[in-house]
C-alpha cells in the first residue's frame, strides 16, 4: 500500500476521489489536445476564432464532464451500459432514416447547436455494454459458443448500420473495439483465428463483387483502394490528397520547416488539413520529432490506462479501461496509417487533435469512465 493511498483514508470522500483522479492521465490528454491546438491555429493562418478557439472550448467542456464522470461510482455506469447501447442503437436507425447526408454519407443528426455523429457515441457505448456483459457472465462460459454469439449479435448489428451509411472506417473500428474486449475477457484465441480467415475470405469476395450486379463496396470506395495501392495512378484525381499528404511529412524532414511555416498546408494543397490530415501539417512544421513527439503523448496515455486496468480487481471497470483504450489506440493508429498511405483513406480522425465537436466530447466522456474506474476501483483500507 502506498504512502498516499494510507493516509487518505482519513480524508472526506469528495476529496479522497480527487486525490484518486489519474491526474497524470488528465495532463497527458491535455498535452494531446494542445498539438491540436497548434495546428489548428496554424491551417487557419493564423486566425484563432475559426477552428482553434472553439475546440478549447469543447475541450474545456469535455474535461469538466470527464471529472463529474469519475467522481460517480463505477457500478453506476454498469448499470447505465444496457441503456447506453440502446439510445446509441436507435440513434443510428434514427441516421438511417432521416439523418443529415453531407460528402455522400448520411452520418449526422443535426441538433441545431451539434452535429450530433450517433456512430462516435456507439464507439464509447459498445465498449461499455460488452464489459458490463462478461462482467455478469461466468468466467467458465466465456468461450462457450453460446455465450460467444451474444457479443458478436451485440458488435455487428451496429456495424451493419454504420456501413449503410456508408462509413467502412468506423464499421472497422466498431468491429476490432469489441474484439479487444472480448480478447481482454479471455475468449478463446481459436474464435480470432476463426474471424481472421472469415475477414480474409470477406476481402476477397469483396474485391470478386467489383463490377458484378452484387458490388458490396462503393465505387468510390473502391476507388480508395486502388489509390492506396497506386497513389501515383491519378495524381491530379483520386490519388491527389495522399500524394500531397506524403509531400507534405516529407518536406518536415527531421526538425520541420518551422510553426505556421508549412507550405502544403499554408497554399491549401494539403487536403481536409483541419481534421482528417492534420498530421501531416504536423509533420510538415515540426519534423519527425514533432510527430513522434505526440505519438509518444499517446503511447503514455495507452500505458496508463492499461496500468490502471491491471491494478483494477473489478472486472467491468478493467474490462472498459482496457476497451477503451484499445478503441483510443485504432482512433490514431488507423489515421496515422491512412495519411501516410499505410491504409487506404477511410475518414477517421486524429484524437483529440482534429477539429470536430461529437468525437472530442464522446473520447473525453469515455475517459471519463475510465477515470470513474480509476477512482472507484478496490482499494486496501487502513
Amino acid at each position: 500500500m502506498s504512502y498516499l493511498e494510507y493516509n487518505v483514508t482519513t480524508v472526506p470522500t469528495g476529496l479522497r476521489k480527487l486525490l484518486y483522479f489519474n491526474w497524470g492521465l488528465a495532463i497527458l490528454l491535455t498535452a494531446a489536445a494542445g498539438f491540436g491546438f497548434l495546428m489548428l491555429y496554424s491551417v487557419a493562418g493564423g486566425d484563432i476564432d475559426r477552428w482553434a478557439k472553439p475546440q478549447m472550448v469543447r475541450f474545456g467542456i469535455g474535461m469538466a464532464a470527464m471529472l463529474v464522470i469519475a467522481m460517480v461510482p463505477i457500478w453506476f455506469w454498469r448499470n447505465m451500459a444496457g441503456l447506453a447501447y440502446v439510445v446509441a442503437l436507435v440513434l443510428l436507425i434514427g441516421v438511417d432514416q432521416f439523418g443529415e447526408t453531407g460528402k455522400g454519407a448520411q452520418r449526422w443528426i443535426d441538433l441545431g447547436f451539434l452535429r450530433l455523429q450517433p456512430s462516435e457515441i456507439m464507439k464509447i457505448a459498445l465498449v461499455m455494454m460488452l464489459a458490463a456483459y462478461y462482467d455478469w457472465l461466468d468466467i467458465r462460459k466465456v468461450s462457450h459458443p453460446l455465450w460467444v454469439l451474444v457479443p458478436l449479435a451485440i458488435i455487428l448489428v451496429p456495424a451493419f448500420l454504420v456501413l449503410r451509411q456508408p462509413d467502412l472506417g468506423t464499421a472497422i473500428l466498431l468491429v476490432m473495439g469489441g474484439g479487444i474486449v472480448m480478447f481482454a475477457a479471455g475468449v478463446s484465441l481459436w474464435y480470432f483465428g476463426g474471424v481472421i480467415a472469415a475477414g480474409i475470405a470477406l476481402v476477397t469476395t469483396v474485391l470478386a463483387s467489383r463490377g458484378t450486379s452484387w458490388q458490396l463496396l462503393k465505387d468510390y470506395q473502391f476507388l480508395r483502394i486502388d489509390t492506396f495501392l497506386d497513389p501515383s495512378s491519378a495524381p491530379q484525381g483520386a490519388g491527389y490528397h495522399i500524394t500531397q499528404a506524403k509531400i507534405a511529412m516529407g518536406s518536415g524532414g527531421w526538425t520541420g520547416r518551422g510553426f505556421m511555416q508549412g507550405t502544403q498546408s499554408r497554399l491549401n494543397f494539403l487536403p481536409e488539413k483541419h481534421t482528417d490530415f492534420i498530421f501531416n501539417t504536423l509533420a510538415e512544421e515540426f519534423g519527425f520529432i514533432g510527430g513522434v513527439s505526440l505519438l509518444a503523448v499517446y503511447a503514455l496515455i495507452i500505458l496508463f490506462c492499461i496500468s490502471s486496468a491491471l491494478n483494477n480487481k473489478d472486472r467491468f471497470g478493467a474490462l472498459v479501461t482496457l476497451g477503451l483504450a484499445g478503441t483510443f489506440f485504432l482512433f490514431f493508429a488507423v489515421n496515422m496509417s491512412m495519411v501516410m498511405g499505410l491504409a487506404p483513406v477511410v475518414g477517421v480522425p486524429l484524437p483529440l487533435v482534429s477539429y470536430g465537436g461529437t468525437a472530442m466530447l464522446i473520447l473525453l466522456l469515455g475517459f471519463g469512465i475510465v477515470q470513474s474506474a480509476h477512482v472507484h476501483r478496490p482499494r486496501t483500507r487502513a
